[in-house]
């Protein structure tokens, strides 16, 4: 299975130079697992403290303030070039809107549902991407008991908005495709640099709706220090904390510790955000992560 955020991907180490390679070291002395977890930790803290920016800026205007900062950070990391050829440039350009657009859903679904439905829910992307093609009884199986899984989330409280089920939806189609465009931009640049021109991409597609929605808010100090907060945590750390894990686990072992993440999301929601599951829907998560890492565990190490 392939890393489980939405801009987790690279295709080369992390760049290594004065803090960075001081950085460098001292994640590299921390045991894989405990990298991979810290990562998914970062990654749901950074959406509920986004959660928090709702207030002031509405989803869309968060959305925009985390991507162009989490765009900023990685074109001062990479330095990518803009020399690319058109097959590149078509492949950056899909990527960097599909990008745009999972975020984008991904937040306006936390707008209306609870963290861990949503990031339970949009987590059935990268899980049927594992599964797309395998005609082995034991995937079907696995596909059953994710299908439950979503099926017993939407019916185990009644106060879910259809709205952020059918946005979290949205996010797990977007989440599948770029996946799949993450492989093609891996064979198309080099390092970061696709990445980083990706995000930036996504920034400029976002950031008109954005700006629009929210005006002067944008600008407000503590908003912009929140910001950039989010970016770190959602990019950056996750970011820097996985490339480390993989050089020193093999990617089946990844993905099954990945699955793990629809519950840290369901734990951050209800110690950060207050959001509480009712029973039903905690089993619902847990039988996502049970499929996850089922499908990832028998996948014969075939993850990207």
């Amino acid at each position: 299975m392939t890393t489980m955020h939405v801009d987790r991907v690279g295709s080369g180490p992390f760049p290594r130079g004065g803090l960075i390679a001081l950085a460098g070291r001292a994640i590299g002395a921390v045991p894989p697992p405990a990298q991979v977890l810290a990562g998914i930790i970062s990654v749901q803290v950074g959406a509920a403290l986004a959660k928090q920016l709702f207030g002031a800026l509405g989803s869309v205007g968060t959305v925009a303030l985390r991507l162009f900062f989490a765009a900023v950070v990685l074109l001062v990391v990479w330095r990518p070039s803009f020399r690319l050829g058109r097959p590149a440039w078509t492949v950056v350009i899909g990527y960097g809107l599909v990008l745009g657009a999972m975020n984008l859903c991904f937040y306006l679904a936390l707008a209306k549902i609870p963290l861990g439905v949503a990031v339970t829910i949009e987590f059935i992307g990268p899980l049927a991407v594992a599964l797309l093609g395998s005609r082995r009884l034991l995937d079907g199986l696995w596909a059953l008991l994710a299908a439950g899984g979503v099926v017993l989330l939407t019916e185990g409280r009644g106060d879910l908005h259809l709205a952020g089920i059918l946005f979290a939806l949205g996010a797990a189609v977007c989440w599948a495709s770029y996946i799949l465009l993450s492989a093609a931009l891996g064979r198309h640049t080099d390092d970061g640099g696709g990445l980083a021109l990706g995000m930036a991409l996504a920034a400029l597609m976002v950031a008109p709706v954005g700006i629009a929605d929210s005006g002067t808010a944008l600008l407000e100090p503590w908003v912009l220090a929140v910001g950039l907060g989010v970016a770190l945590l959602s990019s950056v750390i996750p970011y820097s904390l996985e490339l480390e894990a993989l050089r020193r686990i093999p990617p089946r072992v990844f993905g099954v510790l990945m699955s793990l993440e629809p519950a840290v999301a369901a734990l951050v929601g209800l110690i950060v955000l207050g959001e509480i599951l009712g029973p039903v829907q905690w089993v619902a998560v847990l039988l996502v992560v049970a499929a996850s890492a089922g499908a990832t565990r028998t996948a014969g190490g075939a993850a990207t």
